[in-house]
C-alpha cells in the first residue's frame, strides 16, 4: 500500500496542479463541456445522446469498447502507467492523460514504441497527485478502506471533473458488482470495490453526478442520467 499524500501535497500543491491541469483541458476545449467517463465494467449504458453531447474521458483499455461501439475518438484518455497496451493498441484520443512520473514535455519520449493509432496532447499525473485531488474532493482518504487503499482510475476521474469545474459528470461502464471487463473475456474480478463504494458514498449528493448504470445506481446512490437531467 503506498503511502497517504502528505499535507504539503494537498494544501500548498494542490491549487497550482489545479491550474496547470485547467489549462489544459481549456485547450482540449472539453472542461466546460459534461463529461462522460467511460470505464471498462461489462456491457456500458452508451445511450446515443451522450455519446453526441457529452465529452467522452476513456478510463484505461475502456477505449477498445468505445471502438467497438463504433463512437469515434475520445476526447480523452487516462492511462495507468503499468496497464498493458496489447490490450487495445489502437488508442485514438485528442488528449492522454497518463499517471506518470515523467513531465508532460518528455512524456511523448515514452511512447516510442507503444501501439496507438493517435494520441494528441499529452498530460501526466503522479499518482500522490491523483490521491490528493480525491481527498480533496471526497473530503475524506481511502488509504485506510479496503485492501489497496486507493480507488480505481473511474472514480479518481470523478474527482478530477469535479475539481476541474466541469458542469456535469456522467459514468457509465464503472460497476461496485459486475465482474469482468468490456473488452476481454477474461472474466477478471473487479478490484478496489470496497474503496470505490467508500468514495462513492461520499460523492452521491454533489448535484453534477449521474450515471447512466443502473446497477451503480442502485449499489452506490448515484442519479440516473437521462436526455432531461441537465434540463
Amino acid at each position: 500500500m503506498s503511502a497517504e499524500p502528505t499535507p504539503a501535497i494537498v494544501s500548498r500543491d494542490l491549487e497550482r496542479i489545479a491550474a496547470r491541469h485547467m489549462q489544459w483541458l481549456d485547450e482540449l476545449g472539453i472542461r466546460h463541456k459534461p463529461w462522460l467517463i467511460h470505464g471498462s465494467a461489462p456491457n456500458p449504458t452508451i445511450p446515443a445522446e451522450i455519446a453526441h453531447s457529452h465529452a467522452r474521458i476513456d478510463i484505461n483499455n475502456a477505449g477498445r469498447t468505445a471502438a467497438a461501439l463504433g463512437l469515434g475518438r475520445a476526447d480523452l484518455t487516462v492511462r495507468a502507467r503499468k496497464k498493458s497496451w496489447e490490450e487495445h493498441p489502437h488508442i485514438d484520443t485528442r488528449g492522454l492523460l497518463w499517471m506518470h512520473t515523467w513531465p508532460p514535455a518528455l512524456l511523448r519520449l515514452q511512447l516510442i514504441g507503444k501501439p496507438y493509432d493517435h494520441i494528441g496532447s499529452l498530460m501526466s499525473l503522479k499518482r500522490p497527485e491523483r490521491d490528493a485531488i480525491v481527498t480533496h474532493v471526497a473530503g475524506v482518504s481511502v488509504r485506510a478502506v479496503g485492501d489497496l487503499g486507493k480507488v480505481t482510475n473511474g472514480v479518481a476521474m470523478i474527482c478530477y471533473a469535479m475539481l476541474m469545474g466541469v458542469p456535469e459528470v456522467v459514468v457509465a461502464g464503472i460497476s461496485l458488482s459486475k465482474v469482468g471487463h468490456s473488452y476481454d473475456q477474461q472474466g477478471r474480478p473487479r478490484r478496489q470495490v470496497e474503496e470505490d463504494a467508500f468514495i462513492l458514498e461520499r460523492l452521491r449528493s454533489r448535484a453534477e453526478l449521474f450515471t447512466t448504470e443502473q446497477d451503480l445506481a442502485s449499489d452506490a446512490g448515484l442519479k440516473l442520467w437521462n436526455s432531461r437531467s441537465a434540463d
